[in-house]
């Protein structure tokens, strides 16, 4: 599979935006878990464009702007006109005192703290300081980050800033920028696919970018979520593709899962689809990051990277041919779902 083969988020004339097969995703070089030197973050930005990535995505969280001021640095390297860009919405970064930075899971960040805004203000002032922070005048897909339980930490919050964001004019205001031309899409970046549901009942999303919800572990996104995105056509951006790590180490002593170290159940699965790519001498991180571009609705997958050989590593498995016998033995083993789209059944017309 070629990284620079062009996907469409959606196929509606004024609304398309062409996506490589895999895109740059931000949160990495902002810190997450562990400091990036600027010089490191800066060189996997390079060797994503020169491996022929040309979508990136970042957000105001990732490093609290740290991210987004990397991006500016590496756009105007790149040339605005050349890539695919996208940040989110929902977050305030305010100035504040040195214990009150709230710096989630990034280290070494500015000295801000976290608002929370789905409002028409909060929409329009946090894509103003984006903006600026990217060094650019516009970007090409805007998203609601983090609507979702998840996130929130309840369900009854989740809905509280589902209904903020339309009652309180963020969804006008995201509406708004489309119509101008100022964005081309709008969607949401969450880790739960049921907002994303919820999201396109009461509105009109180009595409959504959903974290580790649709994965060689994870397909229950195929009941409803994504059989309505075929219908509606709306894009899906695929990011963990690894469900936070498993997927690339295996089941190790300590591998990660959602955030947090595996449960015996993911453990032992991920074991068995790991005999199953060992049978075909594919490794298992290959897998996962092809499987979910078998799904039609899947325009490109973005997994993380914190330094050149990172990416140049995804990039090659990328590239990797597999077997069409792992993803029917995977199948025939009930390891994934019977009606999960194979890549190797994919005829794709963008």
């Amino acid at each position: 599979m070629s990284t620079t083969e062009p996907r469409l988020l959606n196929k509606r004339t004024s609304r398309s935006v062409p996506l490589t097969q895999m895109g740059f995703g931000g949160a990495p070089i902002g810190n997450l878990y562990k400091k990036v030197e600027e010089s490191d973050a800066q060189a996997a930005l390079s060797a994503a464009y020169d491996c022929g990535l040309r979508y990136f995505d970042t957000a105001p969280q990732y490093g609290l702007g740290r991210s987004e001021t990397r991006f500016g640095a590496a756009i105007d390297r790149f040339g605005r006109e050349n890539i695919q860009l996208s940040t989110k919405i929902g977050r305030l970064l305010l100035d504040c005192e040195p214990h009150e930075v709230t710096p989630e899971a990034f280290v070494d960040v500015p000295q801000k703290r976290i608002v929370f805004d789905y409002t028409y203000d909060g929409v329009m002032r946090s894509y103003d300081e984006s903006k600026k922070r990217l060094g650019v005048d516009n970007v090409d897909i805007l998203l609601v980050h983090d609507l979702c339980a998840f996130s929130h930490g309840s369900q009854e919050i989740s809905d509280a800033k589902v209904r903020e964001l339309f009652d309180g004019g963020g969804y006008r205001a995201l509406t708004e920028l489309r119509a101008s031309g100022e964005v081309a899409a709008i969607g949401a970046g969450v880790n739960e696919w049921q907002v994303c549901e919820k999201l396109l009942s009461l509105g009109d999303f180009d595409g959504f970018l959903l974290a580790g919800r649709y994965t060689l572990l994870e397909q229950e996104a195929l009941d409803s979520f994504l059989p309505l995105c075929e219908k509606r056509d709306v894009g899906i951006i695929l990011g963990g593709p690894y469900n936070s790590g498993i997927l690339a180490t295996g089941a190790v002593p300590g591998a990660k899962y959602n955030y947090d170290v595996a449960p015996d159940h993911i453990m032992e699965r991920v074991a068995k689809i790991e005999a199953v790519c060992a049978a075909h001498e594919t490794p298992l991180i290959a897998a996962a990051l092809q499987f979910v571009l078998g799904h039609p609705c899947v325009k490109t997958v973005v997994p993380g990277a914190v330094s050149a050989a990172e990416v140049e590593a995804n990039a090659a498995l990328m590239d990797r041919q597999i077997p069409a016998g792992l993803w029917s033995d995977l199948r025939s083993e009930g390891l994934i779902r019977s009606n999960a789209p194979l890549p190797s059944e994919l005829t794709y017309a963008a």
